[in-house]
């Protein structure tokens, strides 16, 4: 059963998002907010790396088995699919030259709340790697923090 309250965001997580101002940080916790309503028990594992502020979303708590990602760029945000090839995408909204990995990019709240982002979101879910015994607690973890980073010139 899926529970309507997601815990607040760490505030590790709000600190390194604060340099991409006000409309990234409002897309990144609304993507957030959007893949854990459709994934509760995930593990969020946030990453402060060199290019980006991300989080994967895991049932295992391990980085390589996140189903879906959500990261800020200067200019928005891209909900991304590690296992991209195996997703169905009838509206070709998948962008991305990797050969597994592909996103969405979300530019406007609107973005989210397209149907056919939602089911991307819901068969990343369904193909997620699951825990063989005991799964771990659904948590936020801050899982990296980069010594150097490239960040945009926003609010600091």
């Amino acid at each position: 059963m899926k529970s309507s309250r997601v815990p607040p965001p760490k505030p590790e997580h709000l600190a390194f998002l604060k340099p991409y101002g006000p409309e990234v940080t409002k897309l990144v916790l609304a993507a957030r907010e959007f893949v854990l309503k459709e994934a509760p028990a995930a593990v969020e594992l946030i990453y402060d790396a060199y290019s980006a502020v991300s989080s994967g979303y895991s049932f295992t708590g391990r980085p390589s088995d996140s189903f879906v990602y959500v990261a800020a760029y200067p200019k928005g945000v891209n909900l991304g699919f590690w296992d991209a090839r195996n997703l169905p995408d009838p509206e070709g909204l998948l962008v991305g030259t990797g050969k597994r990995s592909r996103h969405v990019k979300i530019r406007a709240l609107a973005d989210l709340a397209r149907p056919a982002v939602r089911a991307l979101v819901k068969a990343a879910i369904a193909l997620a790697e699951r825990p063989d015994s005991a799964a771990p607690k659904p948590e936020s973890i801050v899982r990296a923090i980069y010594p150097r980073r490239r960040r945009p010139a926003g609010p600091a």
